[in-house]
């Protein structure tokens, strides 16, 4: 199963395959240079499959859970001052995704969109201490009954080019549900309020809609 936004990139690969494939095949008569460029044409189309894959998952929605909203590893759990929305400190726990990973981003918890913003920006490494404030990124804040509100932020890397988001102000939004995609390569900072519990240590591997990043209540 593959994600929406990966439609326009998956039928371009395909198209320039099946173009490859036909064109060596007919103007290219040296067998190993004919062979290494289809080869390697698909290993390219074969990236991007893998790039817009969207495995289906179940979730299980809860409202003492902020779950992880996307796949990739933990790189950051620290306490910092948020400027942006909340202007005070938070405990900010960032997922780095590498290409590799799912891109699919997750709504953390259920509640109501209380703010949506795309900021244009620079393309630093996503694991860059600036990247959060620098980079190009969008800032989501979701109101829920058990936590408050939560700032996600989904920032683009040295890769990415395209961040993809869903969170309208006012829109109700259920927790395990897409929330948006971000293209090749990124990371997603999550603020929460100051105390609550956190389920996951550095360098730990999360998944998307299933790792438990946070609890309350419990």
């Amino acid at each position: 199963m593959f994600h929406k936004e990966g439609a326009q990139s998956i039928l371009l690969g395909t198209v320039i395959t099946a173009i490859v494939l036909l064109l060596s095949d007919k103007f290219i008569d040296t067998y190993w240079i004919q062979k290494s460029i289809q080869i390697a044409t698909f290993v390219l189309l074969i990236i991007i499959l893998q790039f817009f894959r969207n495995p289906k998952r179940n979730f299980i929605t809860d409202e003492n859970h902020i779950l992880a909203p996307v796949d990739g590893k933990v790189v950051v759990i620290e306490e910092v001052y948020e400027g942006e929305y909340f202007k005070e400190k938070r405990i900010q726990v960032s997922i780095f995704m590498s290409p590799l990973n799912v891109h699919v981003t997750r709504y953390a918890l259920s509640g109501l969109v209380k703010f949506s913003k795309y900021h244009p920006g620079k393309f630093l490494v996503a694991w860059h201490p600036k990247a959060s404030e620098e980079n190009e990124r969008t800032t989501i804040v979701i109101e829920n009954k058990t936590f408050g509100e939560v700032l996600y932020r989904q920032i683009a890397g040295a890769l990415a080019k395209r961040i993809v988001n869903y969170a309208k102000e006012g829109m109700q939004v259920m927790q395990g549900e897409d929330a948006g995609f971000i293209k090749f390569g990124s990371r997603v900072d999550i603020f929460l309020p100051l105390g609550t519990p956190i389920n996951v240590v550095l360098n730990q591997k999360a998944i998307g809609g299933k790792t438990i990043i946070a609890t309350k209540g419990e």
